[in-house]
Order: structure tokens, then sequence, then C-alpha cells
């Protein structure tokens, strides 16, 4: 039967689902498992924006250390949370098939889009993208587990709060008063599961080559290199979403001021297995269109 294979987690039950997802994979496959939950960084300090915390991989770091210091064999994530930039000695080793990648609006009513409404959410990403749409609303900071978000809208006076559709989804929790954001473009990585194990461990690694699912590995790389090329962390309002289509992948990338007026896009097609620099080439796009001075401009206003 082999080692216990110990795979770290988040405590919170989205990540609690996703870690006894890829559990039960590894069982079907007769790995013995155990699971063991931490609380994060970024669970913890729930009283400031994310971007004003400095903290790059701020969901990631404490079970980053918890697998260097050998308390885990592997670890589960939300993969939009993962730096581009593992720590030395970590790999990625499973991309599980990727889930629903859209943003959703959770809502009390939709008359407020066509007035002045007040919207939560704790992503620049997404209070950017709003912004840009609906220039009259307040965006104001949501912090916290999808649980813990969906409760504070219900006690609070605002419109409606934004969420990952695949989230609410995985734990069941997705109401009925939503709407899709179809012209929202999703984070890098959105909807995908990533599964981390240390470079040296050969048992945990060919344990989970079993699960991983090569087109969602495709596209989310495509999204990833376009996010480090741009400007490799995670708090600039950045949107990156790459999709197959039949022999093709088609990508749309795109980079907006924290205010939501300026916005530099990018759409992109490529033929399957010419790929390689793909995202980094759109990046570079963005960047020579005016995307350089954004990104600058950016980085200041977030010191």
């Amino acid at each position: 039967m082999g080692r216990i294979i110990r795979i770290g987690t988040r405590d919170s039950e989205l990540a609690l689902w996703q870690a006894r997802t890829v559990q039960n994979h590894l069982r079907d496959l007769d790995y013995n498992t155990a699971l063991v939950p931490v609380k994060s960084t970024g669970d913890i300090i729930l009283d400031k924006p994310l971007y004003e915390l400095g903290i790059t991989g701020i969901f990631t770091k404490t079970l980053d250390v918890a697998m260097i210091n050998g308390d885990i064999d592997i670890a589960v994530h939300s993969m939009k949370d993962v730096p581009t930039a593992l720590p030395k000695g970590i790999v990625e080793a499973a991309i599980l098939k990727r889930a629903n990648v859209s943003d959703i609006l959770v809502h009390k009513g939709v008359n407020f889009l066509e007035n002045d409404g007040t919207i939560a959410t704790g992503s620049l990403r997404r209070k950017a993208q709003w912004l840009h749409k609906y220039p009259t609303h307040a965006v104001v900071d949501l912090r916290g587990n999808v649980n813990t978000r969906m409760q504070k809208l219900q006690d609070s006076n605002w419109n409606g709060a934004i969420f990952a559709a695949a989230g609410l989804e995985r734990i069941d929790l997705k109401p009925e008063n939503y709407i899709d954001l179809n012209w929202m473009v999703p984070a890098p990585a959105q909807g995908a599961m990533l599964v981390v194990a240390k470079d040296d461990d050969v048992y945990c690694k060919e344990a989970l080559a079993h699960l991983n699912h090569k087109p969602s590995e495709i596209c989310v790389h495509i999204e990833r290199a376009f996010l480090r090329e741009l400007e490799g962390g995670c708090t600039a309002p950045i949107g990156a979403l790459a999709t197959l289509e039949n022999d093709a992948i088609l990508f749309r990338g795109a980079l907006f001021s924290l205010d939501g007026q300026h916005k530099i896009e990018v759409i992109k097609k490529v033929k399957i297995g010419e790929e390689q620099n793909f995202g980094q080439n759109c990046a570079r796009e963005i960047l020579n269109n005016g995307g350089k001075e954004l990104m600058s401009k950016i980085k200041k206003n977030l010191k």
C-alpha cells in the first residue's frame, strides 16, 4: 500500500472540499492519505484588503513552510491564489480538470444596476472591471472565506458581492439570486485546482501525475505566463483566460487601472502545439501598448 501521503490544506470549507477531492482521487488509485488542515495568514487577517498586506502567496505560504519543514507531503490550492514563482524545491505536480471560470454577482435585486449601487469584493481585478462598466457605483472591500463573505453580504446594505462561480458551486452555496458576469475577464487560473509536491518526492509526484488534466494545464500555464510577464505577482487588476477551440487556443487578457477608467486588452489565437511563449508575447503586447506606464502607476499607488 505504500506510505501515507499527508495532504496539506487551508481549513475553510472550500479548501477542505478541494483537498478531499484530491484525497478521493488518490484513494481510488489505492494510495493511503491523511488530511492536515492549517490556517493561513490570509484567513486570519480579515480587516485589511489583500493588496495592503503586501505578502505574495498569502494563502499558500503557510502550506509551503509546512511542506519544507516535512509536516505535509503535498498541498492543494485554488490555483489563482498561487504565486507564479513557486518556492525553491516545490513544484507543480497536478492540475485537475478546470471548473467554471466565471465570476458571478450575488445580488439582492438588480434594479440598482441602472442607478447608484454598492458592490463588495476583495479583488482589485473585480473592482477595476466593475468600475469600468459601472463608474458611478461604490465598491467596498470584502474579505474572508466564501461562507463568511456570503454572510457579510446578507448582513449588509450592499446591493451585491462578486464571487468565483466555481467556489460556490463546489460547496453547494450558489444561490438563486445571481447573474453571470460574462463580460468580466477572470483571474489567471480561476476555477483550477493545483496540487504541489516537493521536487525530490518521486513517490508523490508519480501518484499525482495520474490526476493531471492536460487541457487545463495548457490553458492555465498560458494565463500564468501572461501574469508573470506583466507584473510577477497577483495584486494588479489583471484578467486572463485561455480556452481550447478545436485545434486552436483563444486567449483574452486585460490590464485595468485601479479606478477602472483605463483598460488595455489583447485577444489572440494560436494553434495548439504552437503555444510556447504565447502568454508572454500577449503580455508584451499590452506592455508595449501603454501597459508599462500603467503598471508603474499601479505599483506606485499600492505602496
